[in-house]
């Protein structure tokens, strides 16, 4: 692919696959063409049996700048309902997501952070939620999940305002997991990434769900369990002090 060309870039490498917003002109905008593009490369990732953990980044120094402007008068589509498909998509991707966020994550793009299991940022990223800039009313969707995020007043202040927050007042306020020094946000995502890869599917499936408050899969995880030798797997590398070979796929 074409740096120069806005797009989404991808590699499956170890476990990992990685997803890259390419807009370098932009700051890494997401055009209307990208949000449409992201849920079909979800979709085939998540087919993929080599992959176990998703990484969602941006290319060069900065994550995401939000949703291109100019893609807001696109007459294929709504744009907002691009976005919200695109961020539905990587909320319900079926392994672990991490967002290795660098720079500005503002707009669509803490958009998609917002929809990643987890956020490890580097120090100097800022952060921001700014369709008060723009008129637009945030979905409902993205709004309820900002609030659970971060609790509805962090999420009014960062609606109402558009302002955007730093590092230190993301992640006191839950927005991101982790702060990184500068230059040590990649070291840190491959050594987390690759330990997600190495835990085991089934108890990462059933978290995943149920932390999303699915109330129905209780005796279907449960028989999962019971069929899938991964306790047992566990519980005899732990005993034999060696790393266990999970074998339960969705």
């Amino acid at each position: 692919m074409d740096r120069t060309e806005p797009g989404l870039e991808h590699a499956v490498a170890d476990g990992v696959a990685t997803v890259v917003i390419s807009n370098p002109a932009k700051r890494n905008a997401m055009t209307a063409a990208m949000w449409r593009a992201l849920p079909g490369l979800l979709e085939r990732l998540a087919a993929d049996p080599a992959v176990r953990v998703l990484v969602l980044t941006g290319a060069g120094d900065t994550f995401c700048a939000g949703a291109d402007i100019s893609s807001l008068r696109d007459p294929a589509g709504d744009p907002q309902a691009l976005a919200v498909a695109a961020e539905e998509a990587l909320a319900a991707f079926p392994e672990p997501t991490l967002a290795a966020i660098r720079g500005y994550c503002v707009g669509g793009g803490s958009q998609l952070a917002a929809a990643c299991d987890l956020r490890f940022a580097e120090e100097g990223a800022s952060f921001g939620v700014t369709p008060a800039k723009l008129g637009i009313v945030y979905a409902a969707s993205s709004t309820r999940r900002l609030v659970a995020l971060t609790g509805p007043a962090t999420a009014k202040h960062l609606l109402f305002s558009g302002e955007l927050i730093d590092t230190a007042r993301a992640l006191r306020t839950g927005l991101v997991d982790e702060v990184l020094p500068a230059g040590g946000l990649d070291k840190r995502v491959e050594a987390y990434a690759a330990t997600l890869a190495a835990r085991s599917q089934l108890t990462q499936a059933a978290a995943k769900e149920f932390a999303a408050g699915r109330e129905d899969r209780d005796a279907y995880w449960a028989e999962q369990a019971r069929g899938s030798g991964d306790t047992a797997e566990g519980v005899a590398a732990f005993l034999e002090r060696r790393a266990p070979r999970f074998t339960w796929t969705a």
